[in-house]
């Protein structure tokens, strides 16, 4: 499909809400908040039980700081693209400044960092090696396609193991953080189908740029596909039981429903369909670890 198909379908996927956010928007308050939801997964994985002793309110803590400090650094380097794909970003609407937003990511790193040191040397180490990604992902990495697609993927399910060294075995944060990354991984190409618009303006060679509408498509539906025996192997393997069995079989069978519509290209819906997932494929782990 050629350049205006593929536009058409940017412009299909892409929503833009009613009214403009305001400069906290920069930060992305719900990402963080999903963020730290991931870290207190990871510690209740590894402890057993709900509960957020100080060294996993810390790292908590830590995960929200390192969050908004690529949060901002993205919409720093993203401004020409979103002007296209997202116009209601606060740096594209003049809310916040591109001086305040790289201000706010260099104050929110370090406090992120400066957490995570306090907590011990695996979650330091693991804040500042995803510190390091996040910062390099709009300039370096998102525009070379399927690469950056695997680091967003890969650092979005470190919280798990984040959490799960926090609380003292960052092994109880594995299965769940791999679990995610293939989901994550899904949703980033979802999201290059939605960008295209903005992504071609400035020259980035996403997945669907680079490779073509239908073979993005294709990549997504076989990361789901990918996914489905993946999932269910901690339970054919007797690691995890029948309460995680239950669960993830029928989370799998939404996700055929999904690969079905990708093989349609039927973007509309997909990445709220993945957030689901990655609820329901969390609340699996929790309900027989717990």
């Amino acid at each position: 499909m050629g350049e205006q198909g593929i536009a058409a379908a940017g412009a299909a996927g892409a929503a833009v809400p009613a009214v403009a956010p305001g400069p906290l928007a920069l930060v992305r308050p719900r990402n963080l908040v999903i963020a730290a939801g991931g870290v207190a997964v990871g510690g209740f994985l590894a402890l057993g039980a709900v509960a957020i002793p100080g060294q996993l309110a810390w790292a908590m803590g830590s995960a929200i700081g390192l969050g908004a400090a690529g949060n901002a650094s993205n919409d720093y380097f993203d401004v020409e693209a979103d002007r296209i794909n997202r116009p209601l970003r606060p740096l594209v609407t003049g809310a916040v400044s591109r001086g305040t937003a790289l201000a706010v990511a260099g104050v929110a790193g370090g406090l992120g960092l400066w957490a995570a040191w306090w907590v011990n040397g695996t979650v330091f180490a693991l804040g500042l090696a995803a510190l390091v990604v996040m910062l390099a992902y709009s300039p370096l990495l998102k525009p070379r396609g399927l690469a950056g697609n695997l680091a967003v993927a890969v650092v979005a399910s470190v919280p798990l193991v984040f959490g799960a060294a926090a609380a003292g075995d960052w092994h109880a944060g594995l299965v769940a953080a791999v679990l995610a990354a293939f989901l994550h991984l899904a949703r980033e190409v979802v999201k290059d189908l939605e960008d295209v618009r903005g992504d071609m303006a400035i020259g980035r060679q996403t997945v669907p740029i680079a490779w073509g509408l239908e073979a993005a498509f294709a990549l997504a539906a076989a990361i789901l596909a990918v996914f489905i025996p993946v999932s269910l192997a901690p339970w054919a393997s007797g690691s995890y039981g029948w309460r995680y069995g239950v669960l993830v079989t029928l989370l799998d069978v939404g996700l055929v429903w999904l690969i079905v519509r990708l093989g349609r290209r039927r973007l509309g819906g997909a990445r709220a369909a993945l957030k689901v997932a990655m609820v329901v494929g969390l609340a699996a782990l929790l309900w027989d670890r717990l």
